[in-house]
């Protein structure tokens, strides 16, 4: 797949970062924010099946991509909100981990960030357009999750509860 510029439309001559030939335009390819959390309870934390591709039916933490100017710690209570249906408060801060996402024959460099989270209000109500299942699974003995960010975030986790 040929490069096109997002300013004029001509084709770039190398992947991004690159500057256009016909406008003169800097193109580069920055990783996108994300925000998610972590919500721990009695040694386990609460998962996710993957409703979706990428990674359709592995296991995840709630979370996603910020929206145009929101901040991560934003995205990651909203996220919270629209997955489970709940309202979370932030706790402590796990990290931010660059990682990939494959998506329409891409590979985008993501930077998620996590947080220790709590629930607040509201019961369990899954998205089913991004999930289609939740459970509890064990912190200490965690199985391998949809995304390598998410492994760290759970190893980080680990080193504050």
């Amino acid at each position: 797949m040929t490069p096109h510029c997002p300013r004029c439309g001509a084709a770039l001559p190398a992947r991004p970062p690159v500057t256009c030939t016909a406008c003169g335009y800097d193109t580069f390819l920055n990783p996108r924010p994300s925000g998610g959390v972590v919500i721990v309870d009695d040694g386990r934390f609460l998962a996710l099946q993957r409703a979706r591709e990428p990674q359709a039916g592995q296991w995840e933490l709630p979370g996603g991509f910020c929206g145009g100017w929101e901040h991560p710690a934003d995205a990651a209570v909203r996220e919270a909100r629209e997955e489970l249906g709940v309202i979370v408060m932030l706790g402590d801060f796990l990290g931010m981990y660059l990682t990939e996402y494959r998506y329409q024959d891409e590979t985008l460099p993501v930077l998620d960030c996590f947080w220790l989270a709590r629930i607040i209000a509201g019961t369990i109500a899954l998205d089913p357009a991004e999930a289609t299942d939740y459970r509890w699974l064990p912190l200490a003995d965690a199985p391998p999750l949809a995304f390598r960010s998410m492994d760290a975030a759970i190893k980080a986790c680990l080193q504050v509860v």
